[in-house]
């Protein structure tokens, strides 16, 4: 017998999306895949007055799985993104000045029965001067020689360790983003959001007025609006939690430069006196910035210090933004969920703002809601997106706190604050055995706390006791062979440029031809 679908909820019938960039073509294209079911329909308002601002352009990992779920050629993708990969991020000055350290994406090293490496490498190095664990890492030996190349579904150990990411234009990001999406039935609208209505009794966003008059309705509204948060915050008045107490960094200045060296596999973060400086290599240009607080910096001397630490000429003049560290207390209020810098803003240190989109998303398809948006979808929405901000937060944080210098007023503040207590727990965990526990689905893995934490200078007391139970001469011919083999890898993979050249430069590329004249 059929059952009896009267008294249904009623299912979403109009999706609004306001605002385009990264946050809301990342949306778009998502949902025009995952919500292409013959009654909901979706709908982007994006002005070309109101400008998007281009932070995000290197990513993490896991932004291979959104493409590979749209169904997204990599070559194509690079290609029309002007991307480049990237193997992890190194930081240059922030444990002391003159120090360096490589977070590679993946592994260290293999387990020797059941045992971390990084307990392995705390034994060793009780005994003897070590290498940086970064040297056990695919990924880190592919960093440190500039080499690249992808690892196929087949490939052998190690290669197959050697994880990766993207670093791309990202206006040419959202424009690849919009035809996928538009070619997937979004509609577009041009038009400038003045005015949105509210239900009387619900609280619900019903209806948003464009500046030349129309009328948009819409069931569930994603408000990609950006830092204003026209519809979580303008309209709705949601609120937002700010951590500029722990993350005092409130301005960016950024600039676009010719690129003076071929790209490496690599981002790369360069603590500054009152700041950090970040270099993010693309096939046709650099792009860079100065992330500071005015507190300790002006908006003059920042651009002055940018501009002193370029390596190629700058294509445009630098352009400054303002931003409080935090987020919205609710990600999804009423009929609204937020995405993108609506949202919040963890600065791009460890080039997370493009993932708590993806999460954001992929959240929302797995709790996609009828009309009637009820309390437990919003609770668990708001309950997985709080988790993984302050997860992020706490990983972010750790780099300004776990410093030793004293060399300015800044990083006085940055090295003596108080931290938020579930970072202290972790840090005092591990300066006791090295152990790392993670808590739920938490991003960043254990061998991204080690890099960090072993990177900038705090090393455990001891090691774990499990690691005595396993031969030490065993042991030691184990990972010394580990690292050859990393090495050895490394060094028959091709230059970044070269492999670029050879399979997604795009059209017109400047690899191409060097690449040929080399």
């Amino acid at each position: 017998m059929a059952r009896h679908m009267t008294g249904m909820p009623a299912p979403i019938e109009r999706l609004v999306i306001v605002g385009g960039g990264t946050a809301g073509w990342m949306a778009a294209a998502a949902f025009s895949r995952f919500l292409n079911n013959g009654h909901t329909k979706i709908t982007l308002i994006e002005s070309a007055e109101i400008g998007t601002i281009g932070v995000g352009e290197a990513t993490i990992p896991p932004i291979l799985t959104f493409n590979k779920m749209l169904g997204i050629n990599e070559n194509e993708f690079i290609a029309a993104t002007q991307g480049t990969f990237k193997a992890g991020i190194e930081f240059v000055n922030w444990g002391a000045i003159g120090e360096r350290y490589v977070h590679p994406f993946g592994f260290h090293g293999r387990e020797i029965h059941g045992v971390a490496f990084h307990q392995l490498y705390l034994r060793a190095r009780s005994r003897r001067p070590m290498p940086p664990i970064s040297e056990w890492s695919m990924s880190g030996a592919a960093i440190r020689l500039g080499r690249f190349a992808r690892p196929g579904t087949d490939a052998s150990t190690p290669f197959n360790q050697l994880y990766y990411a993207y670093q791309f234009d990202a206006a040419l990001y959202a424009r690849f983003l919009r035809t996928y999406a538009e070619r997937g039935g979004i509609e577009r609208i041009e038009g400038k959001v003045v005015d949105v209505a509210l239900n009387g009794e619900s609280g619900f966003v019903e209806t948003l007025t464009l500046a030349d008059g129309r009328r948009i309705e819409g069931d569930l509204f994603l408000d990609c609006s950006g830092f204003r948060g026209l519809l979580i915050e303008q309209a709705l008045k949601t609120g937002y939690e700010d951590w500029s107490h722990w993350l005092p960094c409130n301005r960016a200045v950024a600039v676009a430069t010719e690129n003076a060296v071929p790209p490496e596999p690599l981002t790369r973060a360069t603590a500054r006196s009152h700041g950090w400086q970040w270099r993010i290599p693309l096939q046709h240009r650099m792009g860079n910035g100065l992330v500071y607080s005015s507190a300790y910096l002006s908006d003059d001397d920042a651009r002055d210090t940018l501009m002193a630490n370029l390596e190629g000429p700058p294509l445009a003049d630098p352009r400054t933004l303002s931003f409080t560290t935090g987020r919205r207390r609710l990600s999804w209020n009423k009929n609204v969920i937020t995405l993108g810098l609506s949202s919040g803003f963890v600065e791009p240190l460890e080039s997370t703002s493009i993932h708590l989109v993806q999460a954001g998303i992929a959240r929302l398809i797995a709790l996609f809601p009828d009309k009637r948006c009820t309390d437990v979808e919003r609770n668990e929405y708001n309950r997985a997106m709080k988790d993984l901000a302050e997860d992020i937060r706490d990983f972010v944080i750790l780099h300004f706190h776990a410093t030793r210098r004293n060399d300015s007023p800044f990083w006085d503040y940055c090295r003596t604050m108080q931290p938020p207590d579930s970072l202290a727990r972790k840090i005092a965990l591990f300066r006791e055995k090295g152990r790392v526990f993670r808590d739920n689905f938490e991003l960043f893995a254990t061998p991204s706390w080690v890099a960090v934490m072993f990177g900038q200078g705090i090393w455990p007391d001891g090691y774990d006791p499990i690691v005595d139970a396993l031969d030490e001469d065993h042991v030691d011919r184990a990972i010394e062979q580990m690292r050859r083999d990393y090495e050895a890898t490394a060094q028959r993979l091709p230059t970044q440029a070269e492999f670029i050249a050879r399979c997604c430069a795009a059209p017109g590329s400047p690899l191409r031809a060097a690449v040929a004249a080399s």
